[in-house]
């Protein structure tokens, strides 16, 4: 069985971005889990200010085993806190080589401060604490990654690179 390449990591980490590049240079679908729930079920944050964190992460479930379970592997982009659930875990871990794009609080802190996206889990205004205190919480479970690529000192092209190398040097194919 083929395996998909799944981009795991903090909020504002670039997964999205690094998913799209490294789909086109690999010639196969981007799958963006977050863009999946907005498309079935409308605005991530109205779901967790309209029906709460839980029905968010149901949501994501169901999107992440669409993707997972269904056609050809490609590269899939989770939101931040998809592995916060075990089932999500037990599923990457039998379809997925999961990739940690690493970025730092602080990194993290300066790239949300300079989109327009809210994150609903930090608010409008997040603070280096918050981000410290959820980061701190998650690393455990981005710690069972493949691969780990630090994205602070690189440009997406250097992630995408780094990831593309790493593949080349295990043999995957996707």
């Amino acid at each position: 069985m083929r395996r998909h390449i799944a981009l795991v990591g903090f909020m504002a980490a670039g997964k999205s971005t690094i998913g799209k590049r490294l789909a086109r240079r690999m010639k196969v679908a981007f799958f963006d889990v977050d863009d999946l729930v907005v498309r079935d079920h409308g605005a991530i944050s109205d779901i967790f200010y309209n029906e709460g964190e839980a029905a968010f992460r149901r949501y994501e479930k169901a999107a992440l085993a669409g993707v997972l379970e269904d056609g050809e592997p490609g590269i899939v982009a989770l939101g931040g806190g998809a592995l916060t659930l075990d089932d999500n875990q037990k599923l990457l871990k039998k379809r997925a080589y999961r990739v940690f794009v690493k970025v730092s609080p602080e990194q993290a802190l300066e790239r949300m401060r300079r989109s327009k996206v809210v994150r609903p889990l930090l608010g409008p205004t997040p603070s280096l604490m918050k981000i410290r205190d959820l980061y701190t919480k998650r690393m455990p479970q981005y710690a069972h990654a493949d691969h780990v690529v630090e994205v602070d000192d690189l440009t997406t092209s250097q992630a995408v690179d780094n990831i593309i190398e790493w593949l080349h040097k295990k043999k995957i194919h996707l």
